[in-house]
C-alpha cells in the first residue's frame, strides 16, 4: 500500500468526493488551488554574502473566507508539500466551522543553520515579497515550523513598516504585548485532549481513573501531559517518549515533573522512578489513551493488531497509515484523526485574527471556552456522521469538511 502522506491525501479525497457524489468539475476546482505565489528572498548574511533562498506562498481555496496558514522553514519544504497543507488547513478550518480558507507558505532553506539576525532578515524578505496578497481579511499567517512568537513578531513588524498602519490581524502567534492571544501556546494540545474528553463520553469511558501514554514529548507532547488532567479531572500518565527513547511506571509519572525534567535535561530518559522502553514499545501499551505526538507512520499495518488502547489521539499528522486505521476501527478503537486532533491550533489563530480585526482581547478563559465549544461541537458531528454511515472517524472528518467547503462554492455560483 502506497502511504506517501501527499498521495495518501488526495486518494482519500476522491473517496470523500465519491462518497458525496460531488461533480467532476467541482471536485477537480476543490482539488487545485486558487492562487500560488513563488519567489525569491535575497538574504545578507553575517558574513557579508548573499543567500538566495526560494518562497512561496499557496492560498488553496477562500470561499468560506480568508486563507489561513502556516509559515513553515525546512530545507525539505516543497511547493507539492505546500499544496497538500494549505488543501488541509482548508479542510480543517472547515471542519471546525470557521469562516476561513486554507493557505500554507514558507522558506525552502535550513533555518537551524541561520544566526538570529539572519533569520530576522530572512522572514522580512519573505513579507516584503507577498505582503500584497496578505491581510487580515485576506490571507493570515500562523506559526508553524521552526516559527516563534519573535519570528511572527518580525513579520508583523515588516508588514506594517510596509503598508504604514497597524495590521495585528495579519499575523498570528505573535507575543500578548504585540497583539497575540491568550491561550494560544497550547491550544493544539488543548483541542486534542477536548476531542479525548469528547471520546471518553461516547464510549462510557472514566477518563479520569484511566491511563495514558504520550510518544513524542516536544511541545505539543508536554502540554497534552498537562491539560489531560486538567481537563479531564485525573487520569495516570504512565510512559512517554521523545527522541533519547522512552521511560514507563505502572506506579504513575507526575506530568509537571517530567516536563520540567525534559526541560533541564532535554531528555526524557533517566527520569527517576521509570523503567527504559522503546518509543515503538509505547505504542503498544495496555492504556486507555494513547497520544502519538511524534511522527508520521507510527502505527502502521506491522503494529496495529498489538495496540491496545481504547482512544488513539493523532496529535502527530499523519500518524497512522490508511490499512492500519481500518484494521483500529475494526478493533472498535475510537481514534481522532490527526486535522481534527491538532486543529485547537488553526482555531486558537482565528480567534487571534477576530481579536486583531476588532482591537479587543480576550481572557484565557474565554479563549479556552471558545476553544471547547468550537472542539466538542466538531467531535460530536463528525461522530455521529461515523457512526451514522459507517465509517471511520477519519473519513467521516473529511466528509464534513469537503461537504462544507463545496456549498460554498456552489453557492458562490464559481462551480
Amino acid at each position: 500500500m502506497n502511504n506517501n502522506p501527499m498521495d495518501v491525501a488526495w486518494t482519500q479525497f476522491d473517496e470523500a468526493v465519491a462518497f458525496l457524489g460531488l461533480d467532476p468539475d467541482l471536485a477537480e476546482y476543490l482539488r487545485r488551488p486558487v492562487r500560488e505565489f513563488i519567489f525569491t528572498v535575497p538574504v545578507r548574511m553575517d558574513d557579508g554574502r548573499t543567500q538566495v533562498m526560494q518562497g512561496y506562498r499557496i492560498q488553496h481555496n477562500d470561499a468560506r473566507g480568508p486563507c489561513i496558514g502556516g509559515f513553515r522553514w525546512h530545507r525539505d519544504e516543497s511547493l507539492q508539500g505546500g499544496r497538500i497543507m494549505a488543501a488541509w488547513n482548508t479542510w480543517r478550518a472547515a471542519l471546525m466551522d470557521l469562516p476561513l480558507g486554507g493557505a500554507s507558505g514558507g522558506l525552502i532553506f535550513d533555518s537551524k543553520k541561520l544566526s538570529e539576525a539572519e533569520k530576522e532578515r530572512a522572514v522580512r524578505g519573505w513579507i516584503r515579497a507577498i505582503a500584497p496578497e496578505l491581510g487580515g481579511h485576506r490571507d493570515v499567517v500562523t506559526p508553524d515550523l521552526y516559527t516563534t512568537p519573535q519570528i511572527m513578531a518580525w513579520m508583523m513588524d515588516e508588514f506594517e513598516t510596509l503598508t504604514g498602519r497597524a495590521h495585528p490581524a495579519v499575523i498570528t502567534g505573535k507575543p500578548i504585548v504585540l497583539g497575540g492571544t491568550q491561550g494560544h501556546t497550547d491550544a493544539l494540545a488543548r483541542g486534542g485532549v477536548l476531542g479525548v474528553r469528547e471520546a471518553c463520553k461516547a464510549i462510557g469511558l472514566d477518563a479520569a481513573a484511566g491511563t495514558y501514554a504520550i510518544q513524542g514529548f516536544g511541545q505539543a507532547g508536554q502540554h497534552t501531559a498537562l491539560l489531560h488532567q486538567e481537563i479531564l479531572g485525573g487520569g495516570k500518565l504512565i510512559a512517554v517518549s521523545d527522541t533519547s527513547g522512552g521511560v514507563v511506571s505502572r506506579n504513575g509519572i507526575n506530568p509537571k515533573d517530567i516536563v520540567e525534567y525534559k526541560r533541564r535535561h532535554g531528555k526524557v530518559t533517566g527520569f527517576p522512578g521509570t523503567e527504559p522502553m522503546l518509543g515503538e514499545d509505547l505504542l503498544e501499551l495496555n492504556v486507555d489513551v494513547l497520544y502519538p505526538a511524534a511522527l508520521e507512520g507510527v502505527i502502521t499495518s506491522i503494529n496495529v493488531e498489538h495496540i491496545k488502547a481504547k482512544i488513539v489521539c493523532e496529535l502527530a499528522t499523519g500518524a497512522t497509515t490508511p490499512e492500519a486505521d481500518t484494521i483500529l476501527y475494526v478493533k472498535g478503537i475510537y481514534v481522532i484523526p490527526d486535522f481534527l486532533a491538532s486543529a485547537g491550533g488553526i482555531t486558537v489563530s482565528y480567534f487571534e485574527q477576530v481579536q486583531g480585526n476588532s482591537n479587543y482581547y480576550w481572557t484565557r478563559d474565554e479563549v479556552n471556552q471558545r476553544l471547547d465549544a468550537k472542539s466538542s461541537a466538531a467531535l460530536q458531528e463528525v461522530s455521529a456522521l461515523q457512526r451514522s454511515r459507517k465509517v471511520t472517524m477519519r473519513f467521516a472528518a473529511l466528509l464534513v469538511a469537503v461537504a462544507r467547503v463545496a456549498e460554498a462554492v456552489r453557492l458562490r455560483g464559481w462551480v
